[in-house]
This record gives C-alpha cells, sequence and structure tokens, in this order.
C-alpha cells in the first residue's frame, strides 16, 4: 500500500511540474507572437534593411568618386576641352 502511494504521489507531483512547466512555455509562445511583438520586430528589420541600403549606396558613391579621380587623373581634360551641352 506504501507503495501504490508513493508512486501516485510521484505520478501527481510529476503531472503537476509537466503542468506548470507547459503552461509557462505556451504564455512565453504566446508573448512571442503576440501581434505587437511582431510589429516591433518588422520595424527592426526593416530599419536595420534600410540602415544596411543607405551604406551601401554611400559605400557605391564613394568608390564611383574614387574611379572618376583616377580616371580624371589619367587622361586630364581641360574646361576648353569638354563637348558642348
Amino acid at each position: 500500500m506504501v507503495r501504490r502511494g508513493f508512486w501516485v504521489a510521484l505520478g501527481l507531483g510529476a503531472g503537476a511540474t509537466g503542468a506548470v512547466i507547459a503552461s509557462k512555455w505556451a504564455r512565453k509562445q504566446s508573448k512571442r507572437v503576440a501581434p505587437t511583438t511582431l510589429a516591433r520586430e518588422a520595424k527592426g528589420g526593416f530599419l536595420d534593411l534600410g540602415k544596411l541600403v543607405s551604406e551601401s549606396i554611400a559605400e557605391g558613391r564613394q568608390a564611383m568618386e574614387e574611379r572618376e579621380r583616377e580616371l580624371r587623373a589619367k587622361m586630364p581634360v581641360s574646361p576648353d576641352d569638354r563637348p558642348a551641352d
């Protein structure tokens, strides 16, 4: 009888522990997929993407200007030699 009581108590304890852990996990997951959380994460992603695009454009402009300086140094053109617009 004591043995059966031990196993019943152990089963109840394990079940209760499992229920508490599952409840905490479910609550955490529901907060993770809440609309406000998803919107905040999406906004952060778009801001990061915008920052990357602007940095890429700036690097491209810098490389373009550098290349233009190199070409102008190789073939100097006086203002009188430029074609008319």
